[in-house]
């Protein structure tokens, strides 16, 4: 049996992926969700094989909740995000259906699934969908953690400074640290390079945190934060900076 989640707001549209996936015996839909918060408890349940989702929903949109997902299922979209803003994930997703699809459109997607349906090939692709989605404008003004069991979405103007913690980045704000399982590198890419500036191997300012940049030892600096917390600026992280702050 291979299962199956049907994450969607509209309730039409998910009524149409059910009547397709019908001509499916092989295939049981475990659940309808009508929210990202909804769906991501029923991928946690269910532990599904495949996921239809749409991108654009309340709450949280379809990648912030992916990012949320420990053990990453087969990604097949549904929605009416536009053609020329999805070109970028064809690649790495099992496929991408922009409403309204047909019947025989449907059927290519689940068929090109069916036939590499290979569990380490899937993660892989959606992990590296993810990365893709990142630079996606629908996630560049907040960042969407989970803390016991609970979702957390913090606006990125919120963000004082992001340091880099092993596996993990933690983000630091006033209502304090969260993290995120995620790399520096990611987040040098995805969040909005004239607000953040990597000013060290560690850590990634917000610039409008920034009161004065202090000498000090050899050639590095610290930038003092409106918190007053000091942040170590490398030789090669001052002139991010500097450019950041139009200096």
């Amino acid at each position: 049996m291979i299962k199956a989640v049907i994450i969607d707001d509209e309730p039409l549209a998910r009524e149409i992926v059910k009547e397709y996936l019908q001509a499916y015996t092989q295939v049981q839909v475990m659940q309808e969700c009508g929210d990202g918060f909804e769906g991501l408890k029923a991928i946690q349940h269910h532990q599904p094989d495949i996921v239809f989702l749409d991108v654009q929903m309340p709450k949280i949109n379809g990648f912030e909740m992916l990012e949320l997902v420990e053990t990453l299922p087969a990604i097949v979209f549904t929605t009416a995000f536009e053609e020329h803003a999805i070109r970028a994930f064809e690649v790495n997703a099992v496929d991408y259906l922009l409403k309204p699809f047909s019947k025989e459109r449907f059927d290519k997607a689940v068929q090109k699934w069916l036939d590499r349906h290979q569990a380490d090939e899937q993660q892989q692709q959606t992990t590296a969908l993810l990365e893709t989605a990142g630079a996606s404008p629908l996630q560049s003004n907040r960042i969407v953690v989970k803390i016991n069991g609970k979702i957390k979405i913090i606006p990125v103007q919120d963000i004082h400074y992001l340091e880099a913690a092993d596996d993990y980045v933690k983000i630091i704000t006033p209502e304090g640290p969260f993290l995120k399982n995620k790399t520096m590198q990611f987040f040098e890419k995805t969040l909005d390079p004239q607000q953040f500036a990597r000013v060290h191997r560690s850590y990634m300012l917000n610039v409008n945190q920034v009161t004065r940049i202090e000498p000090y030892e050899k050639e590095n600096h610290l930038a003092i934060l409106r918190s007053g917390v000091k942040v170590p600026v490398s030789k090669t992280g001052y002139p991010r900076l500097k450019s950041a702050l139009g200096l």
